[in-house]
Formats: C-alpha cells, structure tokens, sequence
C-alpha cells in the first residue's frame, strides 16, 4: 500500500512553488480500512485554492480538451449544494477546484473532489483527460452507468468511487484501465458476481466491501497481486477458493466479514503470506483451524467470530508471537490449549465467549453443544505440530542453498 501515497508525490516536484504548481495545502494521505472514502489525496482538495494560470509553455490542446471534458461532466451535475463547481468557469481548468495540474506535461494530471456532495453522472468525456493519473469522487452522489470511455485513461492509477450511488453489475471497464493499481468500489450498490480477472490485474488494492456482490469469489483470487482486498459487507456465499492460501508474501490485510461463506478454511492459509489482518467474522464457516495458520507469523488481527467452526483452539494458533487481537466468540470450540491462557499475559485482546469450553462463564448452553453445525464436514488437514515447511522459510532457506 505504500505506493498509493507514492503516486501523489509524482504530481509534485522538488519546489512546487518556482515551478508555478500551487497545490493549495499540501500532501496528505488517507487511506481508511473499512469506513466509506480513502485513498490518496493531494493538495487541498475541494477547499484548495486552485492553481495559478497556465504559463506560455503551455499545451493549448491538451488543456482545450481537458477544459471540454470538465464542461461536460459539469453539465451533468444536478446539484452542488456547497457550490464547489463554481470556480468551474472560463479555460483555465488548473484554477478549478479539485482539479490539478502536472506542471512538466501542462495537463489535468488528478481529480479530487472527495466529500464534495455532488449529486450527477460521469460522462464520456473523461476520457479526454489523457495525462489524468488519480480520480477521487467519494463520498458523492454520482449515479448511473460507469463510462466505458474510461478504458482510454492509460495514465489512471488510482480509481475511488467510494460512498457513491452507482448501481448494477461490477464495472468491468475498471479492468481495462491499463496501468490502474488502486480500485474502491466500496459503499454503493454494485451486484452481481465479482469477474474472474479482478484478480489477474496488477492492483495492489482492492475494496468492493458494503455493497451487494453474490456467488463465489472467484478461483483465481490466488492469482492476485494485492496487498489489501477487503469483500466485506456483501452477499458472497459458498468456500473460501483454496488458491487463497497460496497468494504470495504480498498480501497483508484481507476481509471477508459479513458474507455467507461456508466450508472449511482452506489448509494452504499461511503458507505463502504475511498477512497482518485476516477477518472472516460473521459468515457459516465449518471444521476445525487448519495448523497452517501457524505460519502467519505477521498477524496482529485475527478475527474468525460467529462461525461455526469447532475441535480444540489449538497451541499453534494461540502462540503466534505478534498477535494483538484473537477473536474467536460465538463457535463451537471444545476447548484451548496451555498457551491460549498465556494470551490474557501478554496482552493481547482474546474473546472466546459463546463456545463449548467447559469449566469457563459465559459459554453456549450444553444442548447447543451437542450437535455442532458442520461436525460431520470432512476438512482435509495434514496431521503434525508444523505440518509444512511456511512458505517464507522455503524462500529464504532456498536462496541461502549453494
């Protein structure tokens, strides 16, 4: 996630101010774990004061398109309650607010008018922003369709349509921007299945959460490049795809709370990842932990309550030495080991309320204890205290072999 911000800074130059680029505020970064808006903004954004006049240097047609572009999607918004497309006047688009120019290639280089409450439509048009790199709109009410025009923004990195009213199915255009690495689709209504080449793009971060999504997440998910992928909030059902335990040391924060994801979780998890944060709260997972997760030597957040899962909450799971928060309530958890006592010691948030733990308060009934949902599920686990060598040892032992 590092480079989101990264991409904001390749607006700037050295001294914006002798290169006649006023970025009215600043650099900043948000980027927001669940909660609708994020990303990267630069400058003061809708409160900027906007940039200076273009100098004699500049491009005549590439800000005559660009000035083309912005009229048009004015035209299409209905309602601008804090009057934020007033300065939306006259040629010079890098005096508008929101807007931002790139001072080497004197075009629309990034868009930000997060917050902003504008109530409208995209348009075609856009796509005349050749040079534009980052468009930020949430927390809007745009609506309507996503312009297939869109594809032609080569130079789109960073895509936020967070906290909007957009509808229908996913926007597959999003997934012909060629160079994009930032996608937030999160807060609006979107449905429909999530596409399988989500994930064969080269985005380092994805957010659909809180909006209607159903059926499977797709096999190929192992096949991404993401560092955060959050589903959360959605209508996904059936397993968690088995190539998610094998998606590489990029990923770090994955959510797939709130769902109606059942099965097993897949044995492979851990083995190739560092992941900080897994959340599969609030779903109909079955069986018992696969000893995998062991190798998740990273996580600080694991979070697998209102599930179903069952069997003893083992040693491997509890000792994992960088653990902050282990939530594992309202389960069917027989029991835990010696070391998940360890875990009030050391600190670390531990709730394993409303499970079948003898001898402990506030757990299940018994005779909810006695049929455990899913306790004929046959999970395929690999007996052992480390059942396989995790996937960051194999790398590291194997570069160090002659």
């Amino acid at each position: 996630m590092e480079k989101w911000w990264f991409l904001a800074l390749l607006l700037l130059i050295a001294n914006p101010t002798e290169a006649g680029f006023n970025v009215g505020g600043g650099v900043g970064v948000n980027v927001g774990p669940v909660g609708g808006g994020g990303g990267v903004w630069i400058g003061g954004g809708i409160n900027g004061n906007g940039n200076p006049p273009f100098s004699s240097g500049s491009s005549p047609s590439g800000l005559d398109r660009a000035f083309t572009a912005l009229q048009a999607w004015k035209s299409a918004i209905s309602d601008d309650p804090s009057k934020v497309l007033d300065s939306w006047a006259g040629p010079n688009v890098c005096s508008y607010t929101g807007v931002f120019c790139s001072p080497d290639s004197q075009e629309v280089a990034g868009i930000d008018l997060n917050h902003a409450n504008l109530k409208g439509n995209l348009v075609q048009e856009l796509s005349f922003l050749s040079q534009l790199s980052l468009l930020h709109l949430n927390s809007n009410r745009f609506s309507g369709q996503i312009p297939e025009s869109l594809r032609d923004l080569t130079a789109l990195q960073e895509l936020d349509l967070s906290n909007n009213n957009f509808s229908g199915s996913f926007p597959t255009v999003t997934l012909q921007i060629p160079n994009l690495i930032y996608l937030d689709l999160r807060f609006n209504s979107f449905s429909g299945t999530i596409p399988d080449d989500l994930f064969n793009r080269k985005l380092d971060a994805i957010f659909l959460n809180n909006n209607n999504f159903e059926g499977q997440i797709p096999e190929s998910l192992g096949n991404s490049q993401a560092s955060v992928i959050n589903f959360a909030n959605n209508q996904l059902s059936g397993n968690l795809p088995a190539s998610f335990g094998f998606m590489g040391t990029k990923l770090k924060e994955v959510l797939f709370l709130n769902n109606r994801l059942t099965g097993c979780i897949p044995e492979g998890v851990g083995i190739f990842t560092d992941i900080k944060v897994f959340d599969a709260s609030h779903n109909s997972l079955m069986g018992h932990l696969p000893d995998t997760i062991s190798c998740l030597e990273d996580i600080e957040v694991l979070n697998l309550a209102h599930n179903n899962l069952s069997g003893v909450l083992p040693d491997l799971v509890c000792s994992l030495k960088s653990l902050v928060n282990l939530t594992v309530a309202y389960n069917f958890f027989s029991g835990f080991s010696q070391e998940c006592t360890k875990l009030f010691h050391r600190n670390v948030g531990f709730d394993f309320s409303l499970n079948c733990i003898p001898g402990w308060n506030m757990q299940r009934p018994d005779p909810e204890c006695s049929l455990i949902p899913g306790g004929g599920l046959n999970c395929l686990r690999i007996p052992g205290s480390k059942p396989l060598v995790c996937g960051s040892l194999y790398t590291s032992s194997s570069a160090s072999s002659p």
